[in-house]
């Protein structure tokens, strides 16, 4: 049987309702006790003003980085599926959320499909997410932008 390649990846979570802590601690357990994902690295937790839709609580976040053989859409519906078993609804973009866990690079991968854009569209443009990512991966470069994440910043 043929193994897949492990990926290096990094994902942001954030919470801004209920305990915002507790939900980000249950989501990285959650991540922490499946087979299929080792956590590597986290950054510290970073308290962050909404974004987007700003007239809402302010956000814990941080960034993992992960190792995992799934595939990128694989890793996005256990993603997916922590959000909904930890309560998140969506109704609308940039809403306040109980927890939410976006795949932020995957590798070296780029995938630009209807559901899954990686990199994430909006790294670039969130100073605490690079901020983050400094702090873990300072030398990753950029898919992308074929930069590094410390000459981002």
């Amino acid at each position: 049987m043929h193994k897949r390649h492990k990926n290096i990846c990094y994902l942001g979570l954030g919470s801004n309702l209920g305990n915002k802590l507790e939900n980000i601690q249950k989501a990285v357990s959650i991540l922490r006790n499946n087979k299929k994902i080792k956590i590597i690295k986290n950054s510290s937790i970073k308290v962050t003003k909404a974004w987007g839709n700003t007239n809402q609580p302010d956000f814990l976040n941080c960034v993992l980085e992960i190792e995992t053989a799934l595939d990128p859409k694989k890793l996005l519906k256990i993603c997916l599926e922590i959000e909904t078993e930890m309560g998140r609804i969506r109704k609308e973009k940039w809403e306040s959320r109980i927890i939410d866990i976006d795949i932020l690079f995957f590798g070296n991968e780029v995938i630009n499909e209807e559901n899954l854009i990686i990199p994430h569209a909006f790294i670039y443009k969130r100073k605490f997410i690079l901020e983050s990512l400094n702090e873990i991966c300072p030398d990753y470069i950029h898919p992308t932008l074929k930069k590094k994440i410390k000459d981002i910043l």
